[in-house]
């Protein structure tokens, strides 16, 4: 798991403090939890936390509990078992502040209204409490020590997690549904297309031919007081009159260099990349976070900050055109590309605006279940409300991978992008699925020239950035295979070449790429596929949309 240390005096303080605090909580003679309880309408069913103790510790089904496990099969007990006690190693530090944070308690929050107090108070508390107490516990962070923490009787609301539970699985449908009418829509198109011989044109999923310069610079934006820096990739011995730009947008709690492997391929195609760092949303602010030095996350006002970093960078090149880069910078037609977080920053500078009404419908109805993306959409409503407008009219083309953008912008403030779009998937993504985020959005634009594409596996990052701890834990999931890294690199240089190179660079002879055809031409003999489909499709997509709500 991601473990960070402490390096300065204040924040030593602040564990030690911390410590003192937890070690007399702990200590306090607090009641602890007796029974739990199921409800379902007017039916009340009990169990005590003591069986379940007894089964973990040496197989034993006592009559309560065999009352929930007569009909499971010995496998399915013996599993429960393991899940019972099966422990994670997670800093105890780090999971006290991020159930202290705005989205860690928006989650106990929302946990908290199927999982109540006996009579029917939210357990969020309750839960906090119980979840901290067993991380520091030397037993450790396991669900048995969970329910052994629990300072008094909860109630399972039965009615909420039925539908939580059927949420998930209409999720899971749903992806399900959709990875396999993007395949089918994409062999369609394929089949209208244009015949090419793609094995006599150029690979453009290999390096282009510059060779590039990488510079760091160290920005300030005095009228926000905002000190950033931003990677610059510059492509050496370019002989044309005028340099294309291409402005990139990092995710949440990462940062630009995560994205170096494909920034620099970029660049060798001829492209200044710029890549600003968004410092009150990337991996420093999360380090922080963990340390005490900020409550939340992310800081609220990224919403804003973010697009005002990357205009504020376009100004900067202009400010630096006529002497660095001797005034070849085309600054008029700007490319741009965002990751997660930073996608929603690419569509904003894009045109897309955030519509309040459309964000506040969807995050009351979150209590359906657990959408990671939505979380974080839903702290924009702390915003003030009022119109935000951050279009740039110098970018002239955008790609948006793993876009964070349903419900903060809907049908209303995506439908104000007019120039050409990529939204880019994982069949595989938790963070931002496809089914939730992508899908209807990608009908809802309005721009003549929109593609979408999905990775088959793709599951949001990538997995060589993380903490070896976090990779383990992936390969330890059973019956799960990823696509490698360079496959996903490759398919996204697919795209992102061609795209900026039709509609950046004005150059034609790219756009026999940007067809369905060209994605199956690289899906053949891989066993995750590249699914590609262009506005040709959207109404069936649509139709196909409208289908499975009437249906699930």
């Amino acid at each position: 798991m991601l473990k960070f240390q402490t390096q300065n005096p204040k924040s030593k303080i602040t564990l030690f403090l911390l410590g003192v605090v937890t070690t007399f909580i702990t200590a306090l003679p607090i009641h602890a939890a007796e029974k739990l309880y199921l409800s379902y309408g007017p039916l009340m069913f009990s169990l005590r936390v003591e069986s379940l103790e007894t089964f973990a510790k040496d197989g034993t089904i006592n009559e309560d509990l065999n009352f929930y496990l007569a009909q499971v099969t010995p496998e399915q007990r013996a599993e429960f078992r393991k899940l019972l006690v099966k422990r994670f190693d997670i800093n105890p530090v780090m999971v006290s502040r991020f159930f202290n944070s705005a989205i860690g308690d928006d989650i106990l929050t929302r946990l908290g209204k199927g999982i109540t107090i006996q009579g029917g108070a939210n357990g969020k508390y309750v839960l906090r409490g119980a979840l901290i107490q067993a991380a520091f516990d030397p037993e450790g962070l396991t669900l048995l020590n969970v329910l052994k923490k629990l300072s008094t009787n909860l109630q399972l609301q039965g009615e909420l997690m039925l539908a939580s539970a059927k949420f998930a699985d209409k999720v899971l449908l749903a992806t399900e549904t959709l990875t396999t009418e993007l395949r089918s829509l994409t062999v369609q198109e394929a089949a209208t297309d244009a015949s090419v011989n793609y094995s006599t044109l150029p690979d453009v999923t290999k390096p282009g031919k510059y060779a590039v310069t990488k510079r760091v610079w160290n920005l300030v934006d005095k009228s926000r007081n905002r000190a950033f820096y931003v990677d610059v990739y510059q492509p050496q011995g370019q002989e044309s009159e005028k340099t294309p730009v291409i402005v990139f947008s990092h995710g949440l709690s990462s940062r630009p260099e995560d994205y170096a492997q494909g920034l620099q391929n970029l660049a060798t195609y001829g492209y200044v990349v710029v890549a600003p760092q968004h410092p009150g949303s990337d991996i420093i602010w999360l380090k922080e976070m963990f340390e005490g030095y900020h409550r939340d996350i992310f800081d609220l006002n990224e919403f804003i900050n973010r697009p005002k970093d990357i205009s504020y960078v376009i100004d900067e090149l202009q400010r630096r055109n006529q002497g660095e880069f001797q005034g070849k910078l085309d600054l008029d037609n700007v490319g741009m590309a965002g990751h997660s977080f930073g996608g929603y920053t690419t569509l904003a500078i894009g045109g897309a605006e955030i519509d309040f009404n459309n964000l506040q419908q969807d995050c009351n109805r979150l209590y359906e279940g657990l959408d990671i993306s939505l979380l974080l959409e839903c702290r924009a409503l702390e915003l003030p409300r009022q119109s935000y407008h951050f279009r740039d009219s110098r970018v002239k083309a955008v790609f948006a991978a793993n876009p964070v953008n349903r419900s903060i912008y809907g049908p209303q403030g995506l439908g104000k992008i007019s120039i050409p779009i990529v939204f880019a998937s994982g069949s595989y993504d938790p963070a931002a699925p496809p089914a939730l985020e992508q899908a209807a959005s990608f009908t809802w634009l309005t721009s003549p020239n929109k593609y979408w594409i999905m990775v088959e596996g793709q599951a949001h990052v990538n997995f060589t950035k993380l903490d070896p701890g976090i990779n383990e834990a992936i390969e330890s999931v059973g019956h799960l295979t990823l696509p490698s890294q360079n496959l996903i690199s490759k398919y996204a240089s697919a795209v992102l070449v061609p795209f900026f190179e039709v509609y950046i660079s004005k150059n034609e002879s790219y756009r026999p790429y940007l067809q369905s055809a060209y994605a199956e031409y690289l899906s053949q003999n891989n066993q995750f596929k590249l699914d590609f489909i262009s506005a040709t499709s959207a109404n069936k997509l649509a139709n196909s949309i409208e289908k499975f709500k009437r249906e699930h």
